[in-house]
């Protein structure tokens, strides 16, 4: 190869190289924005829902406080982005010792020969929840206090539903994929089934979700979540 010939080829590598790096530049500066956008919509989406539904809140609290023992709100640490463990907030809806009998009920569902998700655990007869805790998971009044979450950064209205560290522990490689974004209230299977969705295509419809997200079609599925929650379809 002549100096004419290396020089060309020289050119062509420079240039390939600076579309590759422009491309790349481009891609991240459109993700970041995309960020920064779906970020302030939860900021003024979620302290907004806070302050309007704060009567509704302050019912609630009352009459978890009147039906059984125990603290109002529950917290659980959960897996949200990368990775990252943070406190998830919920109103409580099963009794005190709730977690203590976890593996009690699971043994016993187990004897009785019922099908049980070893990633997920969730029964739609589970004896630990109180009787205002079944109204409020129908109506997923008991997921409010994660707007909370939302303002403050740990998570967004609408992304893969943050799982425990117990379940993130039994995920493939291939689940983890649905760590990437932040986790959310409520998620494009949740407006397509809610619980009664395997888990395996709860993640295929999360990471479909992550590919495609955008903020119309976040919009679109908090839309659709009003309609479904109002049905109680699917929620235990």
């Amino acid at each position: 190869m002549n100096a004419s010939e290396l020089k060309l080829s020289a050119h062509s590598l420079s240039q390939r190289q600076w579309r590759y790096y422009t491309q790349r530049f481009v891609k991240l500066n459109n993700q970041w924005l995309s960020f920064k956008v779906k970020r302030s919509f939860d900021i003024f989406a979620s302290g907004t829902a806070l302050l309007l539904l704060s009567p509704l809140l302050l019912l609630v609290m009352l009459a978890i406080r009147i039906d059984s023992p125990g603290i109002i709100f529950f917290h659980q640490m959960r897996v949200g982005r990368d990775g990252k463990v943070f406190k998830m907030w919920k109103f409580r809806s099963m009794f005190k010792d709730a977690e203590q009998r976890r593996q009690a009920v699971i043994a016993e569902m187990k004897r009785r020969g019922e099908q049980i998700d070893e990633v997920r655990f969730k029964s739609e007869n589970d004896p630990r929840i109180t009787r205002v805790g079944r109204f409020i998971r129908k109506t997923s009044i008991d997921e409010l206090p994660q707007l909370w979450n939302v303002f403050v950064g740990n998570m967004s209205l609408v992304g893969p539903r943050p799982p425990l560290p117990s379940e993130v522990a039994l995920y493939t490689p291939y689940q983890r994929q649905r760590l990437s974004v932040l986790q959310g209230i409520t998620c494009i299977w949740q407006v397509s089934g809610r619980s009664k969705i395997p888990f395996e295509q709860q993640v295929e419809m999360d990471l479909e979700y992550i590919g495609k997200q955008s903020l119309w079609m976040d919009i679109k599925i908090l839309f659709k979540t009003v309609r479904v929650v109002l049905k109680g379809d699917g929620a235990y």
